[in-house]
């Protein structure tokens, strides 16, 4: 399958009316990942302006009264809040954002949402539109975290903020396709993560905790390219086994006093994989 990822663009790249000099930039949610991104724009010489309601604006960056203050005269619109705020910010922010201007929502959000923020700013005519997707933690990265980016607007993005410093690999699609990859990936990394933290609870409560981490430890350090057929080909092939296995493990799970919720969510899932080789 391809992975539908665009050339990076040059540092220094010419773009827009003006380039990045003195670009103005809008960024709404100044929390620890808006703020971080916030105070590295500024260092990097964008011209800055923020609204949270909560946080007060980082050292460099002018605070504002809503996000509309903050999107009045931005090139682009950087919205770094929550899912949940999202579609409420982008239509409080177009009141001030010009036609020109470019709106990059910064949230982790469903790929669905995605395409809804997009189309409302469609509507409201803006530049562009861009579903941005953070690939690592914000903090000690800053504007320098790894970013996807899909949709009318990804390349204009990059070209943006690529020589300022940020890192953004852009995507031949639609809103909503970095979206969809960021999530994918937070299927198996914080899946994996949830197990480990059960698993750990468990052998604390069996008086274990050491040689389980040590163990768990040693098996992320040897895993490669290998690992990843050995893991998706086993559960197939020994369906059977491995529930009986989780079933106990489940039991004891619960003699220890520890909800086995991703132990009983393991099992069910190699019980629907017999279940469809059973299918005619």
């Amino acid at each position: 399958m391809s992975s539908n990822l665009e050339a990076p663009v040059a540092p220094g790249t010419p773009v827009g009316r003006t380039g990045t000099e003195g670009l103005r930039v809008a960024v709404l949610g100044l929390g620890e990942a808006g703020g971080a991104i916030a105070d590295d724009l500024a260092a990097a010489g964008a011209r800055v302006r923020g609204y949270d309601p909560r946080v007060p604006a980082p050292h460099g960056v002018v605070g504002t009264g809503s996000e509309a203050e903050a999107a009045t005269g931005s090139d682009l619109v950087l919205s770094v809040n929550s899912a949940s705020d999202a579609l409420d910010a982008l239509r409080a922010g177009l009141a001030g954002a010009a036609p020109g201007s470019l709106w990059a929502d910064l949230n982790t959000a469903s790929p669905a949402a995605k395409r809804e923020l997009c189309e409302v700013a469609a509507r409201a005519g803006v530049a562009g539109f861009v579903d941005v997707s953070l690939m690592a933690t914000v903090p000690g990265r800053g504007l320098r975290t790894p970013m996807l980016a899909s949709g009318p607007a990804a390349r204009r993005f990059a070209e943006l903020l690529q020589p300022l410093g940020a890192q953004v690999d852009v995507l031949g699609g639609p809103a909503g396709l970095a979206a969809e990859r960021k999530l994918l990936r937070s299927v198996f990394y914080k899946g994996l993560a949830a197990a480990v933290v059960e698993a750990l609870e468990a052998a604390r409560a069996a008086g274990c905790e050491e040689w389980l981490r040590q163990h768990i430890a040693d098996e992320l350090t040897r895993a490669d390219a290998a690992t990843l057929d050995r893991l998706v080909d086993g559960s197939k092939r020994h369906a059977v086994r491995r529930t009986a296995e989780l079933r106990a493990a489940a039991d004891m799970l619960d003699d220890l006093g520890v909800r086995p919720l991703m132990t009983e969510a393991s099992r069910d899932l190699l019980v629907r994989l017999l279940s469809e080789d059973d299918a005619p």
